[in-house]
Order: structure tokens, then C-alpha cells, then sequence
């Protein structure tokens, strides 16, 4: 009933200004929509087309590392990105959590949720907010959260809310028990006031947060305990929790990504030897998509006959690569190719140790993935699995914040067939604005490429279609507007249509479709517009 009612909300507001409507996802957006190439609901038909995933280019050098020259910092021994990166107020923002070392060798900090601020996004300055006393100190970048065994942050600004008291929104997930989250609000990003409850008593260790077609949605991984297939144990998968108004979230969780358990129900769990899926998906929401990244994480067994803290985990032997996966509803995911590594740890390694072997575990945030100009970038954490000292934390462990990029939006690409010379896909039905849209291609080797237009049932409108078809402005680029020889598509405002892209090669230039982006005529916000408000 309740997701019913929130997709029969989407559908009968079609009378909204610049509103793009799906009817098949049941999903609807404001001024601009995105067809990303690799999303196979919104472009659902191909021929002689496959898939050309992207590799992302990796900085070398951590863009926040722990800050090892002061033994008292909350982030001595690992900078975290379970959490947030924003663009706002001029400057780009992040929430991130902070590891450092308590009294005892032993005693490894989770905590404090941490604070800084950057002018490039590369360059990180840590402000001394004087909020939280860390070994006897005030003088650092912490928050003060009632919490103080503490992971992700994932924070959104909601300029949505009436109440500026509540402008910036929170989860943030700590340690009751069990892994939980709390939610806050704050006028100012800096300053918050904490929920007196947590959102939830159940387990998830959470690595997103966003609004999506009317939901604010939090994602993690579960528990060992979560029952599986006939109650049996299963290992690490993606769930999610849901709420409607961000201060009621609802008792019931969502199973979203999951990797195959193993056939024998004795051979599942958490501590068993396969790879599972760490932190759920990390995801970001681009209107009518979801795009993100989960772990893929090749779990190594543990020593229990050893006498140490967490004897079961594999130190020095578990590690984690990034995968790719997308949603139209924010909450159920897929793999556009089946656990297909989109970023590698031996791409993105932490920092070795001479003479140990420390496999590196990549950690991802759907919060810390945004738009930057031409480009995508992903903020995402790398840690140095560490074999143990003798049942003590030590300085061979260490987490970092890294940066790799993309051009902005691809992701991934819709390409011929090796041996083929021409293809073609079809879109989901998408109802118009009633002013229409603008067609804009994010594409190479466009020169062979051109769009039609037809009714919901695939039958071409002549106007539209043929010798009457869209063809982009330029070769290739980031933003291709289409040009129709009867104008624009103003006439099919407010109906509901499917577009038919034709990919042709054409002399040596190699075509890649990465995404369709529909722009409401009634606005002027377009892509590279949007990524630069975003960030710029």
C-alpha cells in the first residue's frame, strides 16, 4: 500500500511544470531527466549494441590522509569516507569519520564524526571547531554527536525544507549494541541537533543516503544474523531502510543487492570464505536514476585460535574491490555486468608496509560521489588490512581518503559489436513536459548517430522520424544538443514517447553512446549547467 501510493503520486502529477514522468518505474522528475547508457530499464532495447564499461582514472596520493605527525588528532590513525562530499556555499564540504588510538594499544577509537573544507576538492583544510575534547584537547575538526562509537555520515542538504533549522540532514550510524543510525538536522552543516532516538534497532552498517522520487532511502549491509534463503545464515548483502518524511522510518527493511551464497547452507556467513557484498550499495541519485558502487568483498577466514579482538576477521589477508550497479527506484539494484570490477584495488592501492603484506580494502559512499565541471568524482576510502601485532592495533593499520574521476556521467557505453557497422536502442516510454524537452547526447563518434521519435506503442511520428530525425550538433562532447529539422518538440509536450537512437560507424571514428539527457524547454537548466551548479 504504501509504495503503491507513492507511485500513484508520481504518475497523476503530470501537470507539474517541466516534470518528466516514467511510467514503467513509476518515477518522476523535475527539468531534466538522464538516460544513462548502462541503465537497461531506461534503454531497454538494443541491437548490434553492447556494453563498454569505463575505468576510472585513480589519483595516486590520498587527497585526506590520517594525520600522523599528532598523536592527539581524533584522525591519527584513519581518515574515513563513510561519508559525505558537497559542493556548497562556494566551496566543497566533507563529513567523514576518524579512527585514532585510546589509552590502550588495544583500544582503537571509532569516532568522532569529522569536519573539513576544501577550495579545489583536493586540497582538504581541517577547521578548529573547539566542539569535542579528544585526548584532553578541543582543538580539532569533530562534531559533536551524542555518540561516541561512531561510522558513516552521510549528509544532504534539503532545500526542500520550510525549516532553515533543518536545511542540512543526517544519518549517522553508531554503535548501540549493535550498528545502528540516528538521524540530525542543522541550519549550517556544522552545528546539529541529534534525533533522541535512533531511527532503528536493527543492524546496518550504512554507506548512503538520499532522496529519491520522494523517499529518503538509507542503505548498508547486513548482519550475519539477517536470515537468509529458509532462515539459513548468509554472508554480507545490501538492504536498505525507507522513510517518507525523514523523521518516521519504517520497521520493515529492504533486501536491494545481494551476491550469490554458496550452494551449501554450512558453507554461509560472514566469516566464511567467499565474497559478499560490503556496505550494501553506495549510491547517488541523478533524478530518475541511481548510479553507485558496492564492495566486492573477497572475505578471508579468520584465526580464532588466536586470543585477540575480533579473532574471526581476516587481518592481513580479507580485500575489497569496487562494482558497479544501478537503480530506477533507488532501492532495488543490478549489475549492468555481472561482478564486473569498475574500480580496483590494485588501481587504487593504500600505502604499503616494506617487508608485510597488506592487502588494501576499497570502502565506498554514495554521498561523496558528485559532479565537478566535465568530470565525476569519487571520493571513496582505501585501508591497509594490516596483519595484527600481537593483539594490538597498531600504526601498520591506516585508512585514507582517495579521488578517482570519470568525464562526466560515463559511466559506462552503449558500442557496436565488434564486426558490426550500425546498431540501435530503444527508451522506456517517458511522458513530456508540456512545453516539451530538448534532446541532448552525451556521446563520440556522433557524427553517425541520429533519434527518432515515436508514440508509446513504437509507432514513429513523421515528423520525428526518418529524414526528419534529430542529429547532434557536433561529433563529439560531453553535451550534443539535437537538431530537428522541423524545429524542436514542442508540439509533443505533455504526450508520452519513446526515442529510437541509431548508431552508425562512421569512417575510423569509434562510436560510444554514455547517456540521453531530456532538458524541460520550460527551463534552462541543462547538464553541464546542473554539474556546475553542483560544483563550480
Amino acid at each position: 500500500m504504501f509504495l503503491t501510493a507513492v507511485v500513484t503520486t508520481a504518475i497523476v502529477s503530470l501537470s507539474l511544470t517541466g516534470q518528466f514522468s516514467f511510467p514503467t518505474t513509476g518515477v518522476s522528475v523535475q527539468d531534466r531527466a538522464v538516460l544513462l547508457a548502462i541503465d537497461d530499464v531506461s534503454l531497454p532495447m538494443k541491437q548490434n549494441l553492447c556494453y563498454y564499461l569505463s575505468k576510472p582514472t585513480v589519483r595516486k596520493e590520498a587527497v585526506l590522509p590520517p594525520k600522523r605527525d599528532d598523536p592527539t588528532a581524533p584522525d591519527f590513525l584513519g581518515t574515513t569516507v563513510y561519508g559525505t562530499v558537497l559542493f556548497d556555499e562556494g566551496r566543497f564540504r566533507m563529513w567523514y569519520y576518524a579512527l585514532h588510538l585510546g589509552s590502550k594499544p588495544s583500544d582503537l577509537k571509532q569516532g568522532p564524526i569529522c569536519y573539513a573544507e576544501s577550495d579545489d576538492g583536493i586540497h582538504w583544510v581541517r577547521p578548529n571547531l573547539r566542539q569535542v575534547e579528544v585526548k584532553g584537547s578541543r582543538d580539532n575538526n569533530a562534531l559533536k554527536l551524542p555518540d561516541e562509537t561512531v561510522q558513516m555520515a552521510g549528509v544532504l542538504k534539503d532545500d526542500q525544507d520550510p525549516d532553515p533549522r533543518r536545511r542540512y540532514k543526517m544519518v549517522c550510524n553508531a554503535f548501540a549494541k549493535t550498528w545502528v543510525f540516528r538521524t540530525a538536522t542543522s541550519p549550517d552543516g556544522i552545528h546539529w541537533t541529534a534525533s533522541p532516538d535512533f531511527a532503528t534497532d536493527q543492524f546496518l552498517e550504512i554507506s548512503s543516503f538520499y532522496r529519491h522520487n520522494g523517499l529518503f532511502v538509507v542503505h548498508g549491509q547486513s548482519a550475519e544474523s539477517t536470515g537468509g534463503e529458509s532462515g539459513f545464515a548468509q554472508g554480507r548483502q545490501g538492504y536498505a531502510r525507507i522513510s517518507t518524511d525523514f523523521n518516521n522510518w519504517l520497521d520493515e527493511e529492504v533486501a536491494t543487492f545481494s551476491l550469490p551464497e554458496p550452494a551449501k547452507a554450512a558453507d554461509r556467513g560472514g566469516s566464511k570464505p567467499y565474497d559478499q557484498v560490503h556496505l550494501g550499495v553506495g549510491g547517488k541519485s541523478m533524478g530518475n536514476v541511481v548510479v553507485g558502487l558496492y564492495g566486492i568483498w573477497h572475505n578471508q577466514s579468520g584465526d580464532t585460535t588466536r586470543k585477540i579482538p575480533f579473532a574471526w576477521f581476516g587481518y592481513g589477508k580479507t580485500s575489497c574491490d569496487l562494482g558497479l550497479v544501478i537503480s530506477n527506484d533507488g532501492i532495488h539494484f543490478r549489475e549492468p555486468v555481472k561482478e564486473h570490477v569498475f574500480l580496483s584495488r590494485f588501481d587504487s592501492p593504500a600505502p604499503p608496509v616494506e617487508g608485510k603484506s597488506c592487502p588494501t580494502i576499497l570502502t565506498q559512499s554514495g554521498n561523496a560521489i558528485l559532479n565537478v565541471g566535465d568530470e565525476t568524482w569519487i571520493y571513496h576510502g582505501r585501508v591497509r588490512n594490516a596483519a595484527w601485532r600481537p593483539g594490538y592495533w597498531g600504526n601498520d593499520y591506516l585508512e585514507e581518503i582517495a579521488l578517482a574521476t570519470l568525464p562526466r556521467d560515463r559511466w559506462g557505453a552503449l558500442g557496436l559489436f565488434p564486426g558490426k557497422d550500425e546498431g540501435s536502442v530503444w527508451s522506456a516510454a517517458v511522458t513530456l513536459p508540456k512545453g516539451g524537452c530538448e534532446v541532448i547526447l552525451n556521446a563520440d563518434g556522433a557524427d553517425g548517430m541520429r533519434v527518432e521519435v515515436s508514440d508509446e506503442r513504437f509507432q514513429l511520428i513523421p515528423e520525428f522520424s526518418g529524414d526528419q530525425s534529430g542529429v547532434p550538433s557536433a561529433a563529439d562532447g560531453l553535451d550534443l544538443p539535437l537538431k530537428w529539422p522541423n524545429g524542436d518538440l514542442r508540439a509533443l509536450g505533455g504526450r508520452t514517447v519513446r526515442f529510437r537512437i541509431h548508431v552508425k560507424k562512421q569512417g575510423e571514428a569509434v562510436p560510444r553512446l554514455y547517456a540521453v539527457y531530456l532538458r524541460s524547454a520550460e527551463t534552462s537548466v541543462g547538464p553541464g549547467d546542473q554539474a556546475k551548479q553542483e560544483a563550480e
